[in-house]
C-alpha cells in the first residue's frame, strides 16, 4: 500500500512539477513522470539487488558511513545521469536545463519523501521490526 500509494502521489507531483519546469503541458510532462516512476522503482530493485549481494561478500556487515554514502551515492549517480538524457530528449531541452530540472525533482523528492513517511507512519504506525534469532 505504501509503494503504490506513494508512487501514485509521485507520478501527480511530478507531472506538475516537471510541465512547471518545462513549460509544456501536464500530458506531455505525465508520460515522462510515469517513465521516471518506472525507471526508479526498477532501479531501485536491482541496485538494492546488487548491492546486499556486494554487501554480503564483505568481511563486515556494519553500515558504516562510508558504506551508506557509497550506497547512496550509487544510488543516485546513476539514476541521475539517465534522467538528465531522458529529460532532456523527452523535453528537447539542453542538458544544462534537464541537469537543473533533475535537482529541483531531486530536492522535491527528498523533502516529500520525509513528509510523507512522517504522515504515513503518523496514520498507520511504524512497521513491526522483525527480532533476529
Amino acid at each position: 500500500m505504501f509503494l503504490v500509494t506513494s508512487e501514485l502521489l509521485a507520478i501527480g507531483c511530478s507531472s506538475i512539477g516537471l510541465s512547471f519546469l518545462s513549460d509544456q503541458s501536464i500530458s506531455h510532462s505525465s508520460v515522462m513522470a510515469v517513465t521516471g516512476s518506472v525507471v526508479a522503482v526498477l532501479w531501485n530493485w536491482l541496485f538494492n539487488y546488487w548491492f546486499e549481494i556486494w554487501e554480503h561478500r564483505q568481511i563486515s556487515s556494519h553500515r558504516t558511513v562510508f558504506r551508506r554514502v557509497l550506497h547512496a551515492l550509487g544510488f543516485e549517480i546513476p539514476l541521475l545521469l539517465v534522467f538528465v538524457v531522458l529529460f532532456a530528449w523527452w523535453f528537447e531541452i539542453s542538458y544544462a536545463q534537464a541537469f537543473i530540472m533533475d535537482i529541483a525533482m531531486t530536492v522535491f523528492f527528498l523533502f516529500g519523501t520525509f513528509v510523507f513517511t512522517w504522515i504515513f507512519d503518523s496514520l498507520f504506525g511504524q512497521p513491526k521490526l522483525v527480532q533476529k534469532s
